[in-house]
């Protein structure tokens, strides 16, 4: 069964190109997950195809390779990916996809000319390298330096926590070029990974999402020429913060498409199974739980519909309303996903039933692209 969305919100376009999303999940995702589980880590030909298919880069403009698409169709995406069973084990690699878009609206004309085609023909993998070992959520607390000589930076630090850390062909990569505290002597850089000193490390074994590859890099005396600058100095956190609202719907929206997915799951698995001598769902408690989940996912898309036409009638998202999604989907995804696997009895921690891996990647999306902790600071200085 397809996810249901609102049909108003979309144009005949978006809906096409769902149908296209939807097809190279089946064609291309699903039924090679499990060996991508297995080795960690995507294989390049899928992002070749996944070039073939249009859907990376959608929102990049025809004069630099992309389809010429809107941010919609990365919504259109997103739904696709959260729904998906299999999307389960990979969303991260697939949504990383983003970087074409920070790339566009941060590069030079020469920048853009560069590398834009490559990425979205899939010949070149981008990942973004903002996390440190001692820096999380805190972006000021960077550490990484990328110090001016002449005219290349010299950049040594390293990053985890980093999407495409084994495959990726460069990065960008945010350090401090400044003596300014915190945040203002940041920026933003791209460091392509066959320069001498940069070293991948190690990739991370995971709770879940096992197929999307995670890991380490390092930079030694890592010397890039001070044309590969992304924006100007001490611009750093701007660009990052630059699509931050974009993440902080997305991530909602797959928990929300997820949380769908193991609510549809879990009413089949209750109606199909017996204990006592009638189904799992003629108890009035399963009826009761499945009544409260019900009402969640109405109440969250309720919400999500809000914040899309905001976006539709203004052409920009309202960072509140944003946080506020991102913090309260996620844990009422968490909610869900608990009491799905509750109804399944064994068969919810058995990873041959969908459940088990939604539930385990649905723990990452309270964590990913901002905090429920800093969604709630947030919200509270709205007050």
């Amino acid at each position: 069964m397809p996810y249901q969305t609102n049909d108003s919100l979309w144009s005949p376009e978006h809906q096409i190109f769902r149908q296209t999303v939807r097809h190279f999940l089946a064609t291309e995702v699903e039924p090679n997950v499990d060996q991508w589980v297995e080795d960690h880590e995507i294989p390049r030909s899928f992002w070749l195809k996944a070039a073939e298919a249009g859907i990376l880069g959608v929102d990049i403009p025809e004069a630099y390779g992309g389809p010429g698409g809107d941010f919609l169709h990365r919504l259109v995406i997103a739904e696709e990916i959260g729904y998906s069973v299999a999307g389960a084990s990979m969303a991260p690699s697939l949504i990383a996809d983003g970087t074409a878009e920070i790339l566009y609206r941060s590069a030079s004309e020469e920048q853009r000319q560069t590398y834009l085609p490559p990425m979205i023909r899939g010949e070149m993998l981008f990942g973004l390298a903002i996390t440190e070992p001692d820096s999380g959520s805190d972006v000021s607390a960077i550490r990484t330096t990328a110090r001016r000589d002449g005219d290349d930076y010299v950049i040594s630090g390293s990053k985890t926590y980093i999407s495409q850390a084994s495959i990726a062909d460069a990065f960008m990569v945010v350090a401090r070029t400044g003596e300014e505290p915190g945040s203002k002597g940041l920026s933003m850089i791209i460091v392509e990974a066959d320069r001498p000193g940069f070293k991948r490390g190690r990739a991370l074994k995971k709770m879940g999402v096992n197929a999307s590859n995670t890991g380490e890099i390092s930079f030694d005396e890592v010397r890039v020429p001070v044309a590969n600058l992304l924006g100007a100095e001490g611009r750093g956190m701007a660009l990052c913060l630059g699509g931050v609202n974009m993440d902080r719907i997305t991530w909602p929206l797959i928990a929300h498409a997820a949380s769908q997915r193991a609510f549809e799951e879990t009413v089949e698995f209750v109606k199909n199974r017996k204990a006592f001598g009638q189904t799992i769902f003629d108890f009035q408690n399963t009826q009761f739980k499945l009544a409260e989940i019900k009402t969640e996912l109405a109440v969250g898309r309720a919400y999500l519909d809000e914040i899309i036409r905001d976006y539709q009638a203004n052409g920009k998202l309202d960072t509140l309303k944003c946080a506020m999604a991102k913090m309260w989907l996620p844990e009422m995804e968490a909610r869900i996903m608990d009491t799905c696997v509750q109804l399944h009895g064994g068969a919810g921690y058995m990873d041959e039933y969908p459940i088990s891996r939604l539930y385990t990647a649905a723990r990452l999306h309270r964590i990913f692209a901002g905090t429920a902790e800093i969604m709630r600071v947030i919200v509270a200085r709205s007050l």
